[in-house]
């Protein structure tokens, strides 16, 4: 009775999280008071990564004409010879219009609408610079404080000559700004699996903590000693954390390692495991959409790793020369936190790091020094102390790092790309790693049984998706802008019309993703003479000669192709389309002029470049 009322508790506790962290669900929600003509202040909030052609910021609604709201959205601001900056809590007067945030339009992409909408951002406005008025801020938050912060940091480490990508890895490592980070730089470390040491996390935040703790060891001598030094960590962990931009996941890991602190306080059993499920309770009862957070699920569960499966591993040699244990140590630390993570990072990400271990063993020893140098280094900075010898001796350090992880990076025959695995397939990966360990260190019938039964399932799942992929067949019709991709996939087989070369074709993203998640063996290039016949229904291809008869045809679904010359409401009388679909290769004044003849004659009307890629399945 208890546990299904502790069940029900945390049940109802959850939802209750979920609403009142809905900014929908609130009064002062702005999008029913947005109105044509409606003048709008937004606050900026924080300051994205800018793209090819805008930049990008998160802003908080403040006002809605004379009534004050709550929510936010993304603004983007054309990149233009006139456009300036914003920085946080920066107000802006203007008159926007929203727009939905637009949906991966190809199967198996990134979906950016849904992870915005876990950030409790729902619509974005694009506006151009000279269209907004930036008005006097009437004070500054705690986040604008740890902009401006951030801002006199990296201008004093602009004067030490420091290269792009060393000052970038500094940013990162630091102050928790990645917005600077290269591409390239950014995909090196992925495939050297230590994109983790760019990103303030756990691993940082607790070499902070181990730090702090052994500097403040003196205090535990006086009277009530600990608990002052229980205070002095919490309290300089969260000055840490102010520097690094208050960043999600630093206030994450920030968090977690407050509990670990207080459990080290009270010195209970277990209180790495108590203080780890006290920090993620606590996370969630704040922010219940953390739950979706990729960063949040695979840092928990690293450390999750670390904290149960470490001690196992590492019990299975007990190296004699203390070097040898050293090492040992670090092997375990990754080996554990890589098994912890890697079907989540299969399933997210496709590709796995085999030279992971290699990496962090040569890496983590050595970024607790650069850690406390690095901040050692902006307290000098600012002081204006920094002597440039330092500077040039830290920033090599650094350059040696990024050119250490790019030689790993390009060693492509350990790197296990187009991965492909399934939500289930995931889960099942899961139960047979937990029940797997149970029956290593715990040789009993029961651990075995167990063992064997999960192992016997992930079998089976695993024979029916493989059978599934098999049997399934799906006409689709890819969307790209100015270009036709259309689609048989037969099983493994996918036969492809495109009016892009190879090469072209290899570079697109959604095609590779496509491949990669439906297990794509094979493609081949054909062409489809402008008819298909699928799923017993009548497909016309219409391309720019707007050539088309009646070749007996009932009901054909129509796809209209690179902007033909044709005589739409003719077209309908004649053939009866069931359905009229126009891909990403026509123009969009003439995509809206057809949309509006087929809603005069009642005949969907499907447009890629709004609705994604159209796929019809058997």
């Amino acid at each position: 009775m208890r546990t299904f009322t502790s069940f029900v508790l945390f049940f109802f506790l959850g939802v209750s999280s979920v609403c009142i962290h809905d900014y929908r669900k609130q009064d002062t929600f702005y999008e029913p008071y947005l109105e044509e003509n409606s003048i709008v202040i937004l606050q900026i909030h924080k300051v994205l990564k800018s793209g090819n052609y805008n930049y990008k910021y998160e802003a908080k609604v403040v006002k809605v004409d004379d009534k004050k709201t709550t929510g936010k959205l993304l603004l983007n601001i054309k990149k233009d010879a006139t456009s300036k900056r914003l920085n946080v809590d920066e107000l802006l007067l203007l008159k926007p219009v929203l727009k939905e945030v637009i949906p991966p339009l190809n199967p198996h992409q990134f979906n950016y609408k849904s992870y915005l909408a876990t950030q409790g951002i729902y619509h974005q406005i694009f506006v151009e610079y000279n269209q907004i008025s930036r008005l006097n801020s009437d004070g500054i938050t705690f986040f604008g404080r740890s902009a401006k912060l951030i801002t006199f940091i990296q201008e004093s480490l602009q004067k030490y000559n420091f290269k792009k990508n060393e000052l970038a890895v500094i940013n990162a490592l630091i102050l928790g700004q990645r917005q600077e980070i290269s591409t390239e730089l950014i995909t090196n470390y992925q495939k050297a699996g230590a994109i983790h040491i760019l990103a303030v996390s756990g691993l940082h935040i607790g070499i902070i903590l181990l730090f702090i703790s052994f500097l403040l060891t003196p205090l535990e001598r006086i009277k009530y000693g600990k608990f002052l030094k229980t205070l002095c960590i919490i309290f300089l962990l969260w000055v840490f954390a102010f520097i690094a931009g208050l960043s999600a996941s630093v206030v994450r890991a920030v968090t977690m390692f407050t509990f670990v602190a207080i459990g080290m306080f009270f010195g209970r059993k277990n209180r790495i495991e108590f203080s780890l499920i006290s920090s993620m309770f606590f996370l969630l009862l704040m922010r219940p959409m953390f739950l979706f957070d990729v960063g949040f699920q695979l840092s928990y569960l690293a450390v999750f790793g670390i904290v149960y499966l470490q001690p196992k591993i590492y019990s299975l040699w007990k190296p004699v020369f203390s070097f040898f244990d050293f090492l040992w140590k670090l092997c375990t630390v990754s080996i554990a936190a890589q098994i912890a993570v890697l079907p989540l990072s299969i399933y997210y990400f496709h590709q796995f790091p085999g030279l992971f271990l290699v990496s962090n063993l040569v890496i983590i020893p050595f970024l607790g020094i650069i850690l406390i140098g690095g901040v050692l280094l902006i307290f000098l900075s600012i002081v204006n102390l920094l002597p440039q010898c330092m500077a040039d001796f830290y920033g090599t350090i650094i350059s040696f790092m990024n050119a250490f992880v790019s030689w790993i990076s390009h060693r492509e025959a350990f790197l296990f790309t187009e991965v492909t695995m399934s939500f289930t397939s995931m889960l099942c990966c899961y139960l047979s790693l937990f029940f797997g360990f149970y029956f290593l260190f715990v040789k009993s019938f029961k651990s075995c049984l167990c063992f064997l039964s999960v192992v016997f399932l992930c079998q089976i799942i695993f024979l029916l998706e493989l059978n599934e992929k098999k049997l399934k067949k799906e006409f689709i019709i890819f969307h790209k802008s100015h270009s036709s991709v259309i689609g048989y996939r037969n099983g493994e087989q996918l036969f492809l019309q495109k009016d892009l070369n190879n090469g072209q074709l290899k570079k697109q993203s959604f095609m590779r993703t496509y491949q990669t998640s439906e297990n794509i063996s094979d493609v081949h290039l054909v062409d489809f003479k402008n008819y298909i016949q699928f799923a017993n229904k009548d497909i016309l291809l219409i391309d720019h000669l707007g050539i088309y008869k009646n070749i007996g045809v009932k009901n054909p679904i129509i796809v209209l192709q690179h902007s033909p010359k044709i005589n739409l409401i003719r077209l309908i009388k004649t053939l009866h389309p069931s359905k009229i679909i126009a891909d990403g290769s026509n123009y969009k004044r003439e995509v809206l002029q057809w949309e509006n003849s087929c809603l005069k004659n009642n005949i969907p009307f499907y447009n890629t470049a709004k609705k994604g890629a159209f796929i019809l399945r058997e």
